[in-house]
């Protein structure tokens, strides 16, 4: 449909699919309210399951059309390419060995693609899809959801200004406890997947959240570690990846840095916390207080910061819903990021070449690159191994 058959213009919502996320999946229906939250999109056909039955029952909740559910994402890519109200993007949220195949079947029909972490399960598959959406023209947005907070964008602002003066020391964690115990023994879907390297990766802990932790430190500091030294532990027995990394992380202006991912931590349901500390300043972000930042100038006490606060960076104004009190998090930020990926595609539809406004190709390349050094590291007894980063 062009814009000029289009009696809403520009700001129509956005014909999205959907690959997997059918009934009972977790982060699929994440992604779907992340997409309704601002009305920029319109969920019209799904993959939401390879078995036919399924699929239906999935698509029938969701008010997508029969003919619009299908069970195989490859017919879903070329079905909806062909027709002249067919999807703009599709949101991928299967397991991620699936993460490349699905991408390169719509990116080749010329869909734009919103995908979960970790992009894929080797970075020679994000490689290659970096290449193929370059050839095609294809927006690409990875839902790294953490860099989409309010106030980790303040942060980010604050740390490129100047306020915390030069970088010197990072500390990132990302601990849980959910797979404490031998939980994929018991037929747990979520915990069989992540624990099998043939559907995960190779990466278990370090794959799932590590990468987050990872992302988050970068996007705010705006470095990328130069070298590593890691220790990838796997405490329950049996299991065939991955379940506690610890990350030594060296940075080539000088910062030091410790990164630290757990699923076998009793006690934390989801405890993602980010530390800085500069030459002028430190702040301090913690998930469980989303709304708060934590700023230490030298020499000075404390002041808590909170989203809705005056003389914060505009980003945070930007990425910002509510008035001050009412608590925003963890799906306001995945809604961020569908807002603004959003505004991407409408840029794209309109022929303007605008920088990307979310995470995409190149950090799933990065992430795939911090992985396979990590990995490398902990197999060589930690040894400090150069993070070479892909051009």
């Amino acid at each position: 449909m062009s814009q000029s058959e289009d009696p809403r213009g520009e700001r129509r919502p956005i014909r999205l699919g959907m690959v997997g996320g059918g009934q009972g999946a977790f982060i699929g229906a994440v992604h779907r309210i992340a997409a309704r939250l601002d009305g920029q999109y319109a969920l019209v056909a799904g993959a939401l399951s390879s078995d036919p039955a399924r699929c239906r029952a999935s698509g029938a909740e969701l008010g997508i059309e029969t003919d619009r559910c299908y069970s195989d994402y490859r017919e879903m890519a070329r079905a909806e390419a062909a027709r002249p109200d067919g999807i703009e993007a599709v949101a991928i949220v299967t397991p991620n060995h699936l993460h490349h195949p699905v991408a390169c079947a719509f990116i080749e029909a010329g869909i734009h693609v919103i995908c979960d972490k970790p992009l894929t399960t080797t970075l020679a598959d994000a490689l290659d899809l970096r290449q193929r959406a370059a050839a095609r023209g294809v927006r690409f947005a990875l839902t790294h959801n953490y860099s989409a907070y309010p106030l980790v964008r303040a942060a980010r602002a604050m740390v490129a200004a100047g306020q915390l003066g030069t970088v010197r020391i990072v500390q990132v964690e990302y601990a849980q406890d959910w797979l404490a115990s031998d939980l994929e023994a018991s037929g747990q879907k979520q915990a069989a997947w992540r624990t099998d390297p043939a559907l995960a990766g190779p990466a278990g802990c370090l794959g799932d959240i590590g990468t987050h932790a990872a992302q988050l430190a970068e996007f705010v500091i705006g470095l990328s570690p130069a070298e590593i030294s890691a220790d990838c532990t796997t405490f329950v027995a049996g299991r065939r990846v991955d379940d506690h990394v610890q990350v030594q992380l060296r940075y080539a202006q000088g910062a030091r840095g410790l990164l630290w991912a757990s699923q076998v931590a009793c006690g934390e349901e989801n405890h993602l916390r980010l530390r800085v500390y500069g030459t002028k300043a430190a702040i301090h972000w913690d998930q469980d207080r989303p709304n708060e930042l934590t700023w230490h100038p030298a020499g000075e006490p404390a002041r808590r910061l909170t989203r809705g606060m005056a003389g914060l960076p505009e980003v945070a104004a930007a990425a910002t819903r509510t008035p001050p009190g009412h608590p925003e998090g963890y799906l306001e930020a995945f809604g961020n990021l569908y807002r603004d990926f959003a505004e991407d595609l409408r840029d794209a539809r309109a022929g303007r070449a605008t920088p990307a406004r979310v995470p995409g190709l190149d950090d799933g390349v990065r992430s795939l690159a911090f992985v396979e050094a990590v990995l490398a590291s902990s197999r060589a007894n930690a040894a400090w191994t150069p993070l070479v980063l892909p051009a």
